[in-house]
């Protein structure tokens, strides 16, 4: 390869699940559809004694299973000769001169560092960036919880703006990627019948909900630290909450302006019930799992009823509600309109947004035939059964990717908006802690502890049977 690189990917943690599961397919879907070209460079840096050969071996089969784009063995081949291998340990500083020196050798100069590690790595891989670096042109991107504390990340986030600026920053949260949360949008602003029906007055609860078959894996040594309220609700739920909240960006007020009005009007902690408000448990058999603490009180489920204290959501309840080892692998945002009478069922719009994507609108309607009886129906759109829009559709990584190589902003998190999500879910913990409420439990494949499931039965209607997602 010869001349200048016009693009160099650098991975820190090559050798690791996120960038041989997502960010190299990602990146292989990119060159496929000429996103990334020949002039574009991927450096994996990892502390293992691979062989160039070695490491394009492994990719290989992680390509060939998770990109989106058939794999084609000419096109693997082509993109090959854009990705190497750089063996370094990264918490060491002095290494950083090595790495310097490779990329004058090969006259990189414009540079992506994707910070594909555990949020303790970030602050020594941070320092060893600044250290060989001029503050120009290099783009940070860093993965959630984007530090191991909220002053940690705080921390971190003020030495990189410092030196590369805010707009060089690029903090991913890749459910903002996913192609129905960034239909929120589209279906709240240009839809008449919900943008004028999108208020406390027509709209009864709004429910998001993520649930995991799976459990913590191989995850162990950095979910035990975290647990579900940070892994999830912190920031993946949270935005999406504040994108079904917000009112309509404008030419003044960005998506992220709107967004930060709703976390600044966030019902304030030390008004929540939280007896009433807060659920945490753990699935059964959690402190047997691999670089588990056998004594953790860690929660792999959690389930939130908060407020959003503004004139168009007041005392309208927003459920969240997150767990692994469940009966299903789904996330859906419900919203359930108020019926008209007591004897009338609710609209329900729900926005599927994996495993499928799409739409679907419960409705009344008269039965069909002699009979006056109103009974209600449902209209459903799938996007991902199509195989066009499956096939066409970007994944979440690929797009996000693609934003950063392009200086997009839009759909990344600012440092002020995790603040405000993360002082909250902290200040939630906290509560929660002080009263010294329970870690209940929960058999694993079921839909988590009964004592959520209550919550949410005790705030339905008396319209009939409730349409909440925890009650099936």
């Amino acid at each position: 390869m010869s001349g200048k690189i016009k693009t160099n990917f650098t991975i820190f943690g090559g050798t690791g699940d996120l960038t041989y599961r997502k960010l190299i397919p990602a990146l292989y879907n990119l060159y496929a559809t000429k996103k990334i070209t020949s002039d574009d460079r991927i450096v994996a840096i990892g502390r293992r004694e691979y062989q160039l050969e070695e490491y394009h071996e492994i990719i290989k089969d992680w390509v060939s299973k998770y990109s989106r784009i058939k794999f084609d063995e000419t096109t693997f081949h082509n993109f090959l000769k854009q990705v190497d291998y750089f063996k370094m340990d990264f918490t060491n500083l002095e290494e950083y001169k090595r790495l310097e020196a490779y990329y004058k050798q090969k006259e990189i100069e414009n540079h992506i560092f994707y910070y594909a590690v555990a949020p303790s790595f970030f602050s020594i891989i941070s320092d060893g960036i600044i250290s060989i670096s001029d503050c120009k042109n290099e783009k940070i991107i860093i993965e959630k919880p984007f530090g191991e504390t909220l002053e940690n990340a705080n921390e971190i986030s003020k030495k990189l703006e410092a030196c590369f600026g805010e707009d060089h920053i690029y903090r991913i949260d890749h459910y903002l990627g996913k192609e129905m949360v960034r239909s929120i949008q589209t279906l709240r602003f240009t839809n008449p019948i919900f943008a004028n029906s999108w208020n406390n007055k027509n709209i009864d609860n709004v429910q998001i909900i993520a649930h995991e078959e799976v459990g913590v894996e191989t995850r162990g040594n950095y979910y035990d630290k975290v647990g579900a309220l940070k892994d999830m609700v912190q920031n993946h739920l949270m935005q999406i909450m504040t994108l079904v909240a917000m009112e309509k960006p404008d030419a003044t007020h960005s998506i992220h302006d709107r967004q930060i009005e709703v976390l600044k009007t966030l019902r304030p902690v030390n008004r929540l019930d939280m007896e009433s408000s807060m659920i945490l448990a753990q699935y059964e058999g959690y402190k047997n799992e691999v670089n588990v603490d056998p004594h953790s009180t860690t929660e792999t489920f959690a389930a939130c009823k908060l407020f959003v204290d503004s004139y168009k959501w007041d005392n309208v309840p927003f459920y969240i509600k997150t767990g692994k080892k469940m009966s299903s692998r789904e996330m859906n945002v419900i919203i359930t309109f108020r019926p008209l009478d007591a004897e009338s069922k609710p609209n329900v719009l729900t926005i599927k947004i994996q495993p499928l994507e799409g739409v679907s609108l419960k409705f009344n309607i008269k039965r069909p035939g002699e009979s006056e009886e109103v009974i209600q129906t449902e209209m459903d759109f799938c996007q991902s059964c199509i195989p066009s829009h499956r096939i066409n559709t970007p994944e979440a990584y690929e797009r996000l990717l693609e934003a950063v190589v392009n200086s997009e902003q839009t759909w990344f998190s600012k440092w002020d908006q995790i603040y405000l999500s993360w002082k909250y879910i902290e200040q939630l913990k906290e509560k929660y802690s002080d009263l010294q409420l329970p870690i209940y439990s929960y058999n694993q494949n079921t839909d988590g502890p009964e004592e959520a499931i209550q919550i949410m039965e005790d705030d339905s209607q008396s319209w009939g049977e409730s349409q909440l997602a925890c009650k099936r």
